[in-house]
Order: C-alpha cells, then structure tokens, then sequence
C-alpha cells in the first residue's frame, strides 16, 4: 500500500492526504480564471452581441456608473517553440511580420473606441503572448502610443509586460521603463539543465539574475516570476534547487503552475516523452516544497498558483479580504470590464465574455471588413452570474458566506444549491472543506485542491464529466 502523502502548509503542517483521496482528486478541471469556462463559448455571439456590450458600456460610463477598463493585448510571435506552451502562438523568425500586426491592432483599438468613446480610464495593461517582447523597442513604443492615444491611464495603474530573457538585455528594461510599463512578468518555468533542455527553452540562471538586478535599478515594481512544476525530467531534488535559486533573486510575485499534459490538443507538448513526466506524488510534494520554502523566505501563498512577498499589494489584498480572479490569474484590482485586443484575446464586457478570431488570416480578414473579430463568445445567464460569484468566492476567499450570495441573488443558497452541498460531503470527509451553518470553508488542506472544491458548482462541467478538455487538479 502507497505511503500517504504529507502537505504543509503556510501556517501549520495539515493532515496527510491518503492515495484514495489522491486518486479521486487526480482529475481534469478548469483553473476558472474566469466562470463559464472559455470552452462554453459559443459562435452565436459574435461582433454584433460585442457591439451592442460595448455601446451599453459607454451608457453605463456616461451615467457615471462604469469602473476603470483593464486592457489586454496578445501579441502571438515567438522566435522559438517551447514543448510545453498551451498559448496560441505563431513561431517565426521574421521580425517584419510585426509591421502588419500593429496595422490591424491600430484597426481594432480605433473600432472599439468608436463604440465606448476615447478618454475612457484604464487602470491595468498586460501584454502577453507569445512573446511581447518578440516586438523591437520602437515596435513597443509605437503600440504604447496607439494604446495611449485611444485611452486614458490613469496614474498609479498597473502596466505590465511578459518577458523572455532570452529576448531582453538590461538596455532593452531601460527602454520599457522609459515608455511606460511600471511590471514585468519573466517567463522562467525552471532552471535546471535536463528540464530545460526537455522544453527547449535554455536560459542560464545567471542571465536571468542579470536582468532580475537590472529591473530593480530601473525601478519596476511587483516584478512576477512564471514557474512550472511536472515538467519532464523535474524530480523533488531538481525542483528544490531551482527553488533556492528563485529565493535568491527573490521576485516580488511568484506564479508557480501546475503542467498540463494535453497532447491530444496542443500538438508541440508531443514532442514531450510522457515517460519523463513526474508522478502524481511527486508534484504534490514539488508543491509542498514550494510552499515550504517560499513561506520561509517571506511570502505569502496566495492560493492555488500565486505566492507574493508579505508587503505586496497581492498579499494585501488576500489578507483584507479584496482578492479577484480574471483571466491572468489572482489580481488586486476588481473585476473590471477587460478590453481584449488582437489574435485569441478573451475579453469582458458586463455579463459578457469574447474572444477574438484565433488565426492571423481571419483576424486581418474581420478587420479589412471594418468589423471586430469576434467568433464566438457568451452572455451569462442569471444562473451563470449566481455560480460564478459562489466559485470566485472560493478560489479568491476561501469561503461562500451564504447570506451575502442570497441579498445579491434573491435566493434561498441551501435550497438553490441543496444537490452541491450534498456533493460536498466527500470534499468534508476528505478534510477539503467545512461547511458551517452560515457558509462554507476551505481549509488549509483545501486551497492546495481548491479547484475541485469550486467544480462543485459548476453546472456545465456536472453535465459533461466525460470530456477531458482541462488540466488536471495534480
């Protein structure tokens, strides 16, 4: 018989977490960055429905009701492939291809700004990838200034880029400075050798510690750090090392995922031998060390996938109780309409969801027609909108009050969610959650299997068990 397996926690070692208990939870579940998942999107939302938000939006602005936008921006070049990248990507060496991609981004911002107006505030700007950085620093600045000349940011706002050190140089964060961003994101994932080469993304510690100190000197802040544990070749020993050298440069933010092995959907993870990959034990203890170690060395664990320094703003937010989720993950800011621009960009207007076109030829083909490309996207019912204020509360809060879900809601939450709460009873006998009699509540053993605590409630995935179309929980 399997030995349990020992989780500690931020506070105090939690019981140990039998194979059956470890079995059970070994399944695929969405990592809800946002509720209903990207995959229950549909086709009959398309740039009509995104029209008619954005113009109730700027109703909404005009009468003094509307919050501050979030912005996002995808930029879809990488020079290299990384086996593990489940983004939507183009790989390419040929920097001219940025040309036309900042054309059709100049296109979609001015077709947005013609619906909500321009001037409107923005509070948080994240360009991801891909690889921004793939962009030259002119490229950058030039995107910046369509961006800045189409929306007004507010000081004090959060302007974050996603970094690959293989692309960057410490003149090249002087330049980023310069032009606006105050956050980076380096992309990291591990920095042992056989991991690496396994992925095929080399990148020497020592260059990224380079860099790490060059950030500081120019000044940004909440600098983030992207980990990944299950990677092929990773064992608990190489993981520890690569966790004392994290410490040692110590980034403010640390975003430490779990791999997901989906082959079957994201064709470069094929080139990954399955046989590499690290048991289900093994994550959870590379988990576990994480914690540990982080914790130690001063941070906070936020939840499922984030740690931060005691002062960050996260940590801050987490302790006062003002945590949100969207889809880049736990922020500080509440959830605010997000403004997704180019290729595959998921975005949120109200009570609906979008995404763009996920091919460069139908992303330019919408455009030159003078028409936003959204292909598919959702307007959430009522019940959406009742499930997924319940499923943040547990991902963000670590607890549903019920009485704060029924004043929102109008409802009756034991009688609305009577059959949950019964599917609950094996989260409590697993010592996942505690339900009280005015709420439930995740447990420190909980938070490290908080996604299965929330797949409770969601109704979609009840009704389709059966398809494996997410990363799993271990």
């Amino acid at each position: 018989m399997s030995e349990p397996v020992l989780l500690s926690g931020a506070s105090a070692t939690v019981p140990h977490v039998s194979p059956d208990v470890l079995s059970r939870l070994d399944v695929a579940g969405p990592r809800y960055t946002s509720y209903p998942t990207a995959d229950r999107f549909v086709e009959a939302f398309g740039p009509a429905q995104y029209n008619q938000a954005l113009l109730q939006r700027a109703e909404g602005m005009a009468g003094g009701a509307a919050s501050p936008l979030s912005v996002y921006v995808h930029i879809p070049f990488c020079e290299s492939l990384c086996y593990y990248c489940a983004c939507n990507k183009i790989i390419t060496k040929h920097h001219e291809r940025a040309e036309a991609y900042l054309k059709a981004l100049a296109t979609e911002i001015d077709l947005v700004v013609q619906k909500i107006g321009r001037g409107q505030p923005v509070s948080q700007l994240h360009l991801g990838g891909g690889s921004p950085t793939f962009l030259s620093d002119d490229e950058l600045e030039q995107l910046l200034g369509i961006l800045q000349n189409a929306f007004r940011f507010v000081p004090g706002g959060e302007y974050a880029i996603e970094i690959d050190p293989r692309t960057i140089d410490a003149g090249r964060l002087k330049r980023l400075a310069s032009i606006g961003f105050n956050r980076l994101s380096f992309g990291v994932q591990d920095f042992d050798p056989a991991v690496q080469q396994a992925v095929h993304r080399v990148q020497p510690f020592e260059q990224v510690a380079d860099l790490m100190k060059a950030a500081r000197a120019e000044g940004f802040g909440s600098i983030n750090m992207d980990l990944i544990y299950g990677l092929p070749n990773q064992t608990p020993e190489s993981f520890r090392r690569t966790l004392a050298q994290v410490i040692a440069i110590k980034p403010d933010r640390i975003a430490l995922y779990a791999y997901a092995h989906l082959p079957q959907r994201f064709k470069p993870q094929r080139r990954i031998d399955a046989a590499a990959l690290p048991k289900a034990g093994d994550k959870i203890g590379m988990l576990s060390a994480a914690i540990d170690e982080f914790v130690n060395a001063g941070y906070d664990y936020i939840g499922m996938d984030h740690f931060a320094l005691h002062d960050d703003s996260l940590s801050v937010a987490k302790r006062q109780g003002r945590l949100h989720r969207n889809f880049q993950g736990y922020s500080t800011y509440p959830d605010s309409d997000l403004i997704a621009l180019g290729v595959s960009a998921i975005g949120r207007i109200g009570p609906h969801y979008s995404q763009n076109a996920k091919t460069l030829d139908e992303y330019y083909d919408s455009l030159k027609r003078g028409e936003l490309p959204i292909v598919r996207g959702l307007t959430l019912s009522r019940d959406d909108l009742v499930r997924r204020a319940v499923i943040m509360a547990i991902m963000c809060q670590g607890r549903v009050d019920f009485e704060s879900i029924e004043l929102a809601y109008l409802i009756d939450f034991k009688q609305y969610f009577a059959n949950e709460l019964r599917q609950l009873e094996q989260h409590v006998e697993s010592g996942l959650v505690q339900l009280e009699s005015d709420g439930v509540r995740v447990t420190d053993l909980g938070w490290y299997f908080v996604r299965a605590v929330a797949m409770v409630f969601d109704r979609y995935l009840q009704a389709d068990r059966t398809v494996e179309r997410f990363s799993r929980i271990i």
